[in-house]
């Protein structure tokens, strides 16, 4: 299937120049290195030479051989497999550290200290280096060297509590929103660290958290119970308000309305056949439809929306200012036109194969989306590349790579 969206026009992005060294596991802090390299940096992913990041091997599609998981985290990046606790390996990294723009770790802060490549240590050899550290639970406090996960975090963060119907246990989200919002603020930290750098001359050290960030997605939500320290609790089909609600078609397929402001209500009544409720005393001003009678009025609309198929009613709401959209699932959103037409999914190119379609950013410059140039590495498949880049001479490397200090690990040779 051609995709549909704009060609990058051979247009610079905007962090080429920029070379960020990434120590950095899993998906909270992958993807936010992953996003940087879309936006043009020289991302090198350090990684342990054995396996490599753990993430390698989670959900390989038999049909490509791929990795889904770890191509959606670690694509546009080169691999330097290096043995970090080898006296050599760290002196490798740090000479690395000496032109690199930006540090970014997800390691648990103690594992570092052992490393010794806390912020400190990478400072001492490049003061203009950002630093940024995508822990679990933050830098102080008792649990700041606890291992952490996505589902862990949405628990803790609260998040969980406030997912599912009202009779249900509470339900994390089953996509990793925590580790994607996470990623997310990480990388809000790398690019304000940069600009800081170009303002004052000076590095920084930067923290971030799976917990703090699941606090900030729910702001409003967490700050409403700060002031009125009242829990919200959880509403039927997602909401408690006529037009903040889902409902299903009589095709079976559900749809949304998301409208806050009082609007086109005359007209929502002529459009379900129902223009005897405008002069319905229950529902004769916004406080009572969305208030008073909501569940009423709920009754009313569930009972008409099952009288024809979703997408009926999503173009009829939308006609008359009633914003709806169709629920969606995953085999559907490759084809919806929105995402075509802004390259949300796009391909990118494989060698030796053919092209595979990968999420981006959704971000766009100029007008023009920022594609995903290549797929994620192989496991040290830049070591050589890398190092000569650092200064170190073919002999050398060859010394390293020898000596186990650098390299890849071939497991038909063993371990």
């Amino acid at each position: 299937m051609r995709r549909a969206g704009r060609e990058n026009l051979g247009m610079p992005k905007p962090l080429e120049g920029i070379r960020i060294l990434d120590l950095t596991i899993w998906q909270q802090g992958t993807y936010a290195t992953a996003v940087l390299a879309d936006l043009g940096a020289d991302v090198i992913k350090v990684e342990e030479r054995t396996h490599g990041d753990p993430g390698r091997g989670a959900w390989v599609a038999p049909g490509n051989g791929l990795s889904a998981y770890f191509e959606a985290h670690n694509r546009g990046k080169r691999s330097l497999a290096l043995d970090l606790k080898h006296p050599r390996g760290r002196e490798a990294l740090l000479k690395m550290a000496e032109s690199a723009d930006a540090f970014v770790t997800n390691f648990r802060a103690r594992a570092m200290r052992d490393l010794r490549l806390d912020y400190p240590d990478v400072a001492a050899v490049n003061p203009r280096i950002v630093y940024v550290m995508a822990s679990g639970y933050g830098i102080a406090g008792p649990d700041a060297d606890l291992g952490a996960f996505d589902f862990l975090a949405q628990g803790r963060g609260g998040f969980a509590s406030t997912n599912g119907e009202p009779d249900d246990p509470p339900i994390p989200a089953q996509v990793p929103i925590a580790d994607q919002v996470g990623a997310l603020h990480a990388t809000i930290a790398v690019l304000s660290g940069i600009a800081s750098r170009e303002r004052t001359g000076k590095g920084s050290r930067w923290d971030t958290s799976l917990l703090g960030s699941q606090l900030s997605l729910q702001s409003f939500d967490i700050t409403s119970y700060l002031f009125t320290r009242q829990l919200r609790g959880r509403q039927h089909r997602g909401g408690s308000r006529p037009f903040w609600k889902i409902y299903q078609g009589s095709d079976g397929k559900w749809f949304v309305i998301g409208m806050l402001l009082e609007r086109a209500w005359p007209e929502v009544c002529r459009e379900i056949g129902r223009p005897e409720l405008v002069t319905d005393d229950r529902f004769s001003t916004f406080r009572k439809r969305i208030g008073d009678h909501a569940k009423d009025l709920i009754a009313i609309l569930d009972e008409v929306f099952a009288t024809a198929p979703a997408r009926a009613w999503v173009d009829r709401l939308n006609s008359i200012g009633m914003f709806s959209q169709m629920v969606q699932s995953y085999d559907e959103l490759e084809s919806d036109p929105q995402v075509q037409a802004n390259a949300y999914i796009h391909d990118v190119p494989r060698e030796g194969g053919s092209p595979v379609p990968l999420v981006g950013t959704g971000i766009a410059v100029g007008g023009t989306p920022m594609r995903i140039d290549r797929l994620a590495p192989h496991l040290g498949e830049h070591t050589e590349q890398v190092l000569l880049e650092a200064g170190y001479s073919w002999g050398e490397i060859e010394a390293l790579c020898r000596d186990g200090v650098a390299g890849p690990v071939h497991h038909d040779e063993g371990a």
